[in-house]
């Protein structure tokens, strides 16, 4: 999706909760506060978060709309985050680095994902980290929900290869379950679970 798609999504009402995702929340809780780039930040609810923590956080998407909303969040509740808006793809950050990367639910194909993800992990400062959260390749045949094209996802295996090709120590590689509630044509409500990957890799 361009740009504009996007913004045309977000133009109908916010898409995603405020909270942060689940597993991001807890892989940062805990951590000492420092500086912070969300990729692909959307509606800005991980970076939000983040300024609520304490970090110094920049916020980038393509989508001006999310950016606005973000922003709109952010002053609601008093802290400061950097918006940025622009495509990842040619974002050029010169050299600056951070102590926490935040790389969740961005999906690209290979020729995309690897180039980018490649970049990504030279942000990470010395001591800082990766976190990589997003549909796992397994979901389309085992989960629910997600991109249903399997050339834009990836598995934990393949990322932490990539990684620790980029000088990076992979402390986390895995699948994990996160519970969705569906409503079946007869109103029913039940529970299926949609298979995501958490992947955490530092910088010595």
């Amino acid at each position: 999706m361009k740009a504009a798609d996007w913004d045309e999504r977000y133009a109908e009402g916010r898409l995603w909760s405020v909270e942060p995702n689940r597993f991001f929340a807890e892989v940062v809780d805990g951590l000492e506060p420092g500086t912070a780039v969300d990729l692909a930040c959307g509606e800005g609810r991980n970076s939000v978060w983040l300024a609520q923590q304490g970090w110094t956080v920049t916020a980038v998407d393509f989508s001006a709309a999310g950016i606005d909303r973000g922003r709109a969040g952010a002053e609601k509740l008093g802290v400061n985050v950097d918006w940025v808006v622009a495509d990842l793809t040619e974002w050029d950050p010169d050299d600056r680095r951070w102590d926490l990367v935040a790389h969740v639910y961005l999906h690209w194909g290979r020729e995309t994902r690897e180039p980018f993800l490649r970049r990504a992990a030279s942000w990470v400062a010395p001591g800082g980290r990766l976190v990589i959260i997003g549909h796992d390749l397994t979901n389309i045949e085992h989960g629910h929900g997600g991109p249903q094209e399997p050339a834009v996802l990836t598995t934990p295996e393949e990322l932490k290869a990539l990684l620790a090709g980029e000088g990076l120590q992979v402390e986390r590689a895995e699948t994990v379950l996160r519970p969705v509630t569906v409503t079946d044509d007869d109103g029913t409500e039940r529970t299926v679970n949609a298979i995501d990957h958490v992947v955490i890799a530092t910088r010595p």
